[in-house]
């Protein structure tokens, strides 16, 4: 009677339960792969996140490295070979990180890597200071020194300016100077004997006589003295190749004589003989010795 009485006979049930466990089945696979998924692609943002971060911090000690390029530094040959071994190694590490797929054992060493280049990078800027403080002393030592060797010229070159200007100032209070210069013009009679005379057209030539001014400074010896002989019109009388310096310029003289020079109170004469006439007028004369002008005097022929 009771089986009558149950709508649902046992193969039923069976079926049932088989389906309600299929069902859950599913359920759970299914909700297995949601979490898996979920968790993949949680992985995958922070992979990729972690990937960005350190492409960008890559970038920053890139720059870093550019910015201590632009000091004006002059790197050792030591510092140079570590900056190209970071560079190398930001190289690889950029190349590694532009692939599509990091694996987590890549994406760790690739933090290792750049904790390294951190590491390094301060220790390279740290190199970087103390050369440039070195660089700094070095310049301001160099600078100092370059004033101090243009301070000794401009000394040295006053020096040799002013021994110079001494110099001269010795050899001008040196020289010889001449007093009581006069000339007088003379005719020859056949016997040889000199007269005076006053006439341009009895004179045939002129002597001059001069004393020296007593100068300890100038030298007991042998000195050339040179004169110029200037006719009324203001012509030089003079041999063109008869040269000679003085007063700072070449000229040319008319004659030259030597004297022995003892400072004492001789009196010097020079004898010039014209090689032409005498002509009416006053004729001048100026006597040279030790480079510079020494006297003179002129003396009218009527």
């Amino acid at each position: 009677m009771s089986d009558q009485k149950d709508p649902v006979n046992k193969g039923d049930r069976n079926k049932i339960y088989f389906l309600i466990v299929v069902i859950l089945a599913l359920l759970g696979t299914n909700a297995f792969l949601f979490f898996r998924d979920k968790h993949e692609k949680e992985r995958f943002v922070t992979t990729n996140t972690e990937k960005d971060r350190l492409k960008l911090e890559v970038e920053k000690i890139e720059v870093e490295f550019d910015k201590v390029n632009l000091m004006n530094v002059a790197l050792t040959e030591k510092l140079q070979n570590e900056q190209q071994q970071a560079r190398t190694k930001i190289a690889e590490l950029k190349k590694a990180l532009q692939k599509g797929d990091v694996t987590e054992a890549e994406l760790a060493a690739a933090q290792d890597e750049l904790k390294k280049l951190k590491a390094f990078l301060t220790d390279y800027k740290e190199d970087i200071g103390h050369l440039e403080k070195e660089n700094t002393y070095l310049k301001s030592e160099r600078d100092s020194l370059a004033t101090s060797v243009n301070s000794v010229k401009a000394k040295a070159i006053d020096l040799e300016k002013k021994n110079t200007e001494l110099a001269a100032k010795v050899k001008s209070s040196a020289a010889l100077k001449a007093f009581n210069v006069r000339i007088l013009a003379y005719k020859v009679k056949n016997s040889g004997k000199n007269v005076e005379v006053s006439k341009a057209s009895a004179a045939k030539k002129l002597t001059t006589y001069f004393n020296i001014i007593p100068n300890q400074l100038a030298e007991k010896d042998y000195h050339k003295i040179y004169i110029r002989i200037f006719d009324p019109a203001g012509n030089l009388i003079a041999n063109e190749t008869n040269m000679f310096e003085a007063d700072g310029q070449e000229m040319q003289y008319s004659d030259m004589i030597s004297i022995s020079y003892n400072n004492d109170d001789t009196q010097y004469t020079l004898e010039w003989v014209n090689p032409k006439p005498f002509i009416k007028g006053t004729y001048s004369v100026i006597l040279y010795a030790n480079g510079f002008t020494m006297g003179k005097a002129s003396l009218d022929l009527k």
